[in-house]
């Protein structure tokens, strides 16, 4: 039987919450990884850490073997527009990894926020929804776990790893490296943005040079973009290797401790260990080629007014291929 949010207050906030302004949404994970575990190696024996030996029978999260080979691991970036001292969020992005280090390939799956998920226990709803649900009847981690748990059940993977962030961390990143440049595929205009002295800006097709501020401005766009979440998506992808180039090149060095610093304003929370972000950095430091080496996957949906069980009336919802999830879950994530 479907469950409504616990109370006529909680219910209220949650409608509320869902109208605000949406915040982060990209998978910057790996750099900050990198950064981290170069500075801190020399406190590690390599043999230890290496990735072949540490990411090897793992669990994944609800406590099934993964299955995946050694050196293999699924994780789960979660972007939630929570503001400060909100004390739960709506899930805004979701970002699939499948971090194969020995072949030292990362393939992100971006899931669109409206798809239509099964949450246990309540029904049919929204994958944006599912966080902010449990955590308002089950606490912080609570929601993380079942938002996990929701997005392995969609794509049939198992996630052995999560970092939930927010708008926030991104910001930080990016002006700690001094900005970067990022390359826009088409034209973008802010439409939504979170200042609103930012509103209406517009961005041509190509480079630009960009600060932590406009960064997060534009990949919180969506309604000016081709393609809407999944133009959105293509921002991300853009930012991660504005990023990735920028952190790579030997000037920044200097930077790290900025970086490290910035760290724990960027992770809301993680089941990650320093010796996991160790192990990555071993991985990547001397053969880390961003744009070769990081691809990003979609797949397609259709737009359709559904049945929530959640608001227990319809709302617009995002139904993705089945075939081709299938196909892209077989081909870039199981093994």
């Amino acid at each position: 039987m479907a469950h409504r949010i616990p109370d006529q207050e909680s219910r209220t906030t949650y409608r509320k919450t869902r109208k605000r302004h949406r915040g982060l949404r990209i998978a910057l994970l790996v750099l900050i990884l990198l950064l981290v575990a170069a500075a801190a190696f020399g406190a590690y024996e390599y043999n230890k850490l290496n990735p072949q030996n540490h990411f090897s029978n793992l669990k994944s999260i609800g406590g099934s073997d993964s299955n995946l080979k050694a050196g293999v691991f699924n994780m789960l970036l979660i972007g939630t527009d929570a503001r400060k001292g909100d004390p739960a969020g709506h899930t805004d992005s979701m970002v699939l990894i499948h971090a194969d280090l020995n072949n030292h390939t990362y393939d992100m799956l971006s899931i669109p926020r409206d798809t239509r998920v099964y949450m246990q226990g309540y029904g049919y709803t929204k994958l944006t929804s599912v966080q902010y649900v449990s955590q308002v009847k089950n606490g912080a981690q609570q929601g993380i776990t079942d938002a996990v748990k929701t997005v392995s059940n969609l794509t049939g993977v198992p996630i052995n790893y999560y970092a939930e962030t927010n708008y926030w961390g991104l910001q930080y990143m990016v002006d700690a490296i001094g900005g970067i440049n990022m390359t826009l595929p088409f034209n973008v205009t802010l439409t939504h943005p979170w200042y609103s002295e930012d509103q209406g800006l517009s961005f041509t097709a190509g480079t630009h040079a960009l600060s932590g501020k406009m960064v997060t401005e534009i990949v919180h766009e969506r309604y000016s973009l081709p393609g809407t979440d999944y133009g959105r998506q293509q921002l991300q992808e853009a930012a991660l290797i504005g990023i990735a180039q920028k952190v790579m090149q030997p000037a920044n060095i200097t930077k790290l401790p900025a970086l490290a610093g910035s760290l724990s304003k960027f992770f809301v929370a993680t089941n990650l260990s320093q010796e996991d972000m160790i192990s990555v950095g071993l991985s990547a430091k001397s053969d880390f080629h961003p744009q070769q080496q990081i691809h990003y996957r979609q797949v397609k949906g259709t737009n359709a007014v559904m049945y929530d069980d959640v608001l227990q009336a319809n709302n617009d919802q995002v139904i993705l291929d089945p075939t081709e999830l299938k196909d892209v879950i077989k081909t870039y994530f199981a093994n």
